[in-house]
């Protein structure tokens, strides 16, 4: 009777066994069907991309600040206003901008810099204003960056940016074919009426390296280069997505009657910060130290006061005692080789 059992068990099991296979294989394909959608099918999401940014961002930005190189101190007080600001939206990286370097005061200090905190592109051009130096900005980007961003600005050095409501203003808009800023005239609404200001303007990256590729911009790079700009993508029909970005973006109030007006909460640029007082009025309107924790380390009624007013005196003195700085040291630059620098512009 015992025996007659055992045979039966075994192809009870094997029954089963049997039974189960086709649901083991369905799991097994479920699997491997999730796999191949999470890291195959969609491999950024899980890995890094070549421009290495959290998957919780939406797009990037650079920021190009045109600026002159002797301004040491003043790209001190920018990088303190932008340190502190981010935004969950977008990737943004913010890049002081000026042409060849002249002096050997230049090379030391903006070498110092560079390896202090990687933030400066050094064009191949002699500084000027209305000469070609936002086309060579623009031109030269596709070949000196390690990786393309969706959008770039290119930006004036006596303006306020904040960060936060500028990306919650890009990430609804195209990544292609855009033109985005304060349209010129003052009082127009319409962005396709002329160009925009040079305060702060964005372009998509597909016309950034239009710019740097046409014919179009290459042969008419002297004049008013911020209105150029805007001649350029009309003759090559191109931005055919434009956005003035109005009454967000303006000028200082009082700078301009017909470009300004009172501070706003829902400022995404001030223009034409020209004195540090104006600075000082911008940065206590949108109360830009509300982050600041007290601590028994200073003295909370001084402490924002004290803040920038150190902040600017200790830039401007090592600007003063640079000719100090090099007789006292040997200082390299050798180690300091990027695609950002124009050849031979740190020697």
């Amino acid at each position: 009777m015992v025996s007659s059992e055992k045979p039966m068990l075994k192809m009870n099991q094997k029954r089963l066994l049997f039974t189960k296979l086709p649901l083991m294989a369905f799991s097994v394909l479920m699997v491997i069907f999730i796999i191949f959608n999470l890291y195959i099918k969609n491999p950024f999401q899980h890995s890094s991309n070549v421009q290495n940014y959290p998957s919780t961002k939406r797009f990037s930005l650079l920021i190009g600040i045109l600026t002159r190189a002797d301004k040491h101190e003043h790209r001190r007080f920018l990088r303190l206003i932008y340190g502190i600001q981010s935004s969950p939206l977008a990737q943004i990286d913010l890049k002081f901008v000026f042409c060849n370097l002249t002096k050997q005061e230049q090379r030391v200090l903006i070498s110092l810099e560079i390896l202090k905190f990687n933030d400066i592109i050094i064009l191949n051009c002699s500084e000027n204003m209305n000469d070609g130096k936002t086309y060579t900005y623009f031109s030269s980007l596709p070949n000196i960056l390690s990786h393309p961003y969706d959008y770039v600005m290119k930006a004036d050095d006596d303006v306020y940016f904040r960060l936060l409501p500028l990306a919650s203003s890009l990430q609804p808009l195209p990544r292609s074919d855009l033109y985005y800023g304060f349209v010129i005239p003052c009082q127009s609404m319409d962005p396709f009426v002329s160009y925009m200001s040079g305060m702060g303007f964005v372009l998509s990256w597909d016309l950034v390296e239009w710019i740097a590729n046409s014919d179009i911009p290459r042969n008419d790079t002297i004049g008013p280069e911020d209105k150029l700009v805007g001649k350029w993508l009309n003759l090559g029909k191109k931005a055919r997505n434009r956005v003035s970005n109005k009454p967000a973006m303006y000028d200082y109030p009082g700078m301009n009657g017909r470009c300004s007006h009172e501070l706003i909460p829902e400022t995404i640029a001030v223009h034409k910060l020209k004195r540090w007082d104006q600075w000082l009025d911008v940065i206590r309107y949108f109360n830009v130290t509300k982050d600041l924790n007290t601590s028994k380390l200073y003295n909370d009624k001084e402490c924002e006061f004290l803040y920038y007013l150190s902040s600017y005196m200790l830039a401007l003195a090592l600007y003063n005692d640079s000719s100090e700085v090099m007789k006292s040291y040997d200082l390299e630059v050798d180690a300091l080789p990027s695609n950002l620098y124009a050849p031979n512009s740190l020697k």
